[in-house]
């Protein structure tokens, strides 16, 4: 959950409404997960951020 509010957070202080950043950071959160958990078996949840860079890049470029 840390990871997922500091997301959030950053986001709405970027001075997205807070219901959009939610959903932003939800959407980035997930796709982190799903990159991190590529050949990996297992990992601590605090890990996730080491892909947020890679995550928000793959959704600015629309892929």
């Amino acid at each position: 959950g840390d990871v997922l509010t500091g997301i959030i957070a950053g986001l709405a202080a970027q001075g997205i409404s807070v219901q959009e950043a939610a959903l932003a950071g939800v959407y980035m959160h997930g796709l982190a997960g799903d990159l991190a958990s590529k050949g990996i078996i297992g990992m601590a949840a605090g890990e996730i951020s080491q892909y947020l860079p890679q995550a928000r890049r793959i959704i600015e470029q629309g892929e």
